[in-house]
């Protein structure tokens, strides 16, 4: 499989700008190079557009619509998949504070259970109510703070704003949680390591090395799924990021074999799938994957903000998405995966809990009270 990955939507380390809240990635996959296989029908079409490259942006709806019904046969005779992968950028900046603040292996006021078995996400929303935009902005501005002693100091005004909101949340259970997890990041700032320590590091936790991320794991799942090899990985070349993306990379070619579990009920995370190779990168105007993948993502985004999109590009889009695949970073994505936890069986007489297992709760319970009570 040939694989040709584009952005969009892309402001780095900016997470708040109103005109983009989403970062998209589009990955385009055939099984033949389309640099190669697709050659003489882009040259037929540049020459009628009158451009040397096809560029959706450029060109607009009108002119792409011209085009559109070629590019869709071409996609149904080399069976061209089109997969798409979106992080939710404000959404993003609270689950990152919140994987950083209420990490149970960093924060003693929170139990093991509450974060690494399902439990995470209800206490995740709950903490997510308390947040505001500002609050966001505020959390994200730390986050990426390098001196740590500004990085406390700034913590502290987002802990303060956050708990001065505690009594939007209905139950007494979830605010002893919180407020116990808050009130001891806030102590011990140095153990919750919240800041960046430069500026490599900040690239590491951006939204675009969490959709590479996605990226990678789609790319590995599909070639898998269809019994073939990935011969080539063509990203477009940005400089900000591509040498995070091929660090990433390279971490995941070393796990290849490998498989890991977030903890009981989670997620299993199979490295075996990721692709061997190494992604290349290249700009836009030098492949004809690039190309294709770009047009296919500029319809994805416009259908997505409701913009207007001409019947052609529709179909040329549907006719590439039927076979592919997408997936979300955001907090209405985990909802929706996660939603049927509240349908789950109380336990009770009818679904009582092992001796073993209860007494393993109370003591994880017992920790984090007493990590609570040692603030006062």
């Amino acid at each position: 499989m040939y694989y040709y990955v584009d952005e969009s939507g892309n402001t780095g380390l900016h997470l708040f700008d109103p005109a983009q809240p989403l970062l998209y990635y589009g990955v385009l996959g055939a099984r033949a190079n389309l640099d190669v296989i697709s050659a003489p029908l882009l040259r037929t079409l540049r020459k009628e557009l009158g451009v040397k490259r096809i560029h959706a942006n450029e060109l607009g709806v009108a002119k792409l619509t011209t085009i559109a019904e070629r590019l869709e046969k071409f996609s149904k005779k080399n069976d061209l998949r089109f997969s798409i992968f979106t992080v939710d950028k404000k959404d993003h900046a609270i689950i990152s504070y919140f994987d950083q603040v209420f990490d149970a292996g960093l924060n003693d006021a929170v139990a093991w259970n509450h974060y690494w078995t399902p439990l995470r996400y209800p206490l995740l929303f709950k903490v997510a109510h308390l947040f505001d935009e500002d609050i966001a902005k505020a959390a994200w501005k730390a986050r990426l703070e390098k001196n740590t002693a500004r990085c406390a100091k700034m913590l502290q005004d987002v802990h303060r704003r956050l708990l001065a909101n505690i009594n939007r949340l209905p139950d007494a259970r979830s605010r002893e949680l919180i407020d116990g997890a808050i009130r001891w990041a806030d102590a011990n700032p140095d153990e919750i390591s919240y800041g960046v320590g430069n500026y490599d590091t900040s690239l590491q936790i951006s939204p675009n090395l969490v959709g590479f991320q996605s990226v990678l794991y789609g790319i590995g799942r599909e070639s898998t799924a269809m019994g073939q090899k990935v011969h080539k990985i063509t990203v477009d070349r940005q400089t900000e990021f591509n040498k995070a993306q091929a660090e990433l990379a390279e971490i995941y070619q070393k796990l290849r074999g490998h498989k890991s579990s977030l903890g009981p009920g989670m997620p299993e995370f199979d490295y075996s799938t990721l692709p061997e190779i190494p992604p290349e990168y290249k700009p836009g105007d030098e492949s004809a994957g690039l190309e294709l993948v770009d047009v296919t993502l500029w319809t994805a985004k416009r259908m997505r903000e409701g913009k207007p999109v001409s019947e052609e590009l529709k179909s040329l889009f549907f006719r590439q998405t039927r076979r592919g695949h997408t997936d979300e970073v955001s907090l209405a994505a985990l909802d929706h995966r996660w939603r049927f936890l509240a349908d789950l069986p109380l336990p009770g007489p009818e679904n009582p809990i092992s001796p073993e297992l209860q007494a393993a709760v109370d003591e994880m319970e017992r920790k984090r009270r007493a990590a609570v009570a040692s603030l006062r």
